[in-house]
């Protein structure tokens, strides 16, 4: 038992290390500025809700969600994300509650939230079942579970699998993030704890990128799992060499005229 807490303890300590790497909230800001607020009118969000945004990172769900008025609460693994995300809320004049948290143990109580989201956030947990028992648990029976995860069929979903003959091995039980995107999986994970499932699938529109080069350029500086892979290479040219490729012919057979589209997985549901 000590053991298996050690190793989940040096996970989280890999995964905080790693979505702070570049600059994670150039990539909210300029790449998908609008999809936080997309998954924010799904959830109906309003005034008074009480709501979590999980995996929150800088904030893409939780700044729109108090933008209608809504009690929000954001919690992260990473504190370096939250601190920017506070400082964001601090030039707009919101109030929000900013706190460290992770996913699979949320230090919050049963019931405690109207709506649960994340936007491309607790998809990138290990443990699917776990984080999503999780989700259910912090949210009333009868409120709001809303999501978008990145579809393994998509943008996200291919760059990930273009990095991985360059990244280290995933730890022991960590399922792989665009998952979360498949609609099978998701209703395996909530079954009949929800009720009004909906699931649909969309993409938000990228036009920050006018060549395959920039796009591969600035997610190597800004995007912390990109950033970390080119660093597990940084001592193989060769290496290196052949994930530059990887990511700029990715890029290439998705950019057309300046503008990609990267499919997302929308997620809707009442708690039962």
């Amino acid at each position: 038992m000590i053991e298996e807490q050690e190793r989940d303890a040096a996970v989280k300590a890999g995964h905080r290390r790693m979505w702070a790497l570049g600059d994670y909230a150039a990539v909210a800001a300029q790449v998908i500025p609008q999809l936080g607020a997309t998954l924010v009118r799904a959830a109906r969000v309003g005034p008074g809700d009480r709501v979590l945004d999980v995996a929150a990172g800088t904030g893409n769900a939780a700044l729109p969600a108090a933008r209608t008025g809504a009690e929000v609460v954001a919690g992260d693994l990473t504190p370096e994300l939250l601190e920017i995300g506070r400082a964001a809320a601090e030039r707009e004049g919101l109030t929000l509650t900013w706190q460290e948290a992770d996913a699979e143990a949320l230090p919050y109580a049963d019931g405690e939230f109207d709506a649960v989201l994340s936007c491309v956030g607790v998809m990138f947990a290990p443990r699917h079942r776990v984080a999503a028992d999780e989700l259910l648990r912090v949210c009333r029976p009868g409120g709001t579970i809303g999501l978008v995860n990145w579809t393994p069929q998509g943008f996200v979903g291919q760059l990930f699998a273009a990095m991985r003959p360059y990244a280290p091995p995933p730890p022991p039980g960590a399922q792989p993030p665009p998952l979360w995107g498949d609609e099978d999986h998701v209703r395996e994970l909530f079954g009949d704890r929800v009720s009004s499932l909906r699931l649909g699938r969309d993409a938000v529109v990228v036009n920050r990128f006018a060549t395959p080069e920039e796009f591969r350029d600035f997610f190597a500086t800004h995007y912390g799992p990109t950033v970390a892979v080119y660093r597990a290479n940084a001592g193989d040219p060769q290496r290196t060499a052949g994930l530059d490729r990887a990511l700029t012919d990715l890029a290439a057979r998705h950019l057309e005229g300046g503008v990609m589209r990267w499919e997302y997985l929308l997620v809707t549901a009442r708690r039962a």
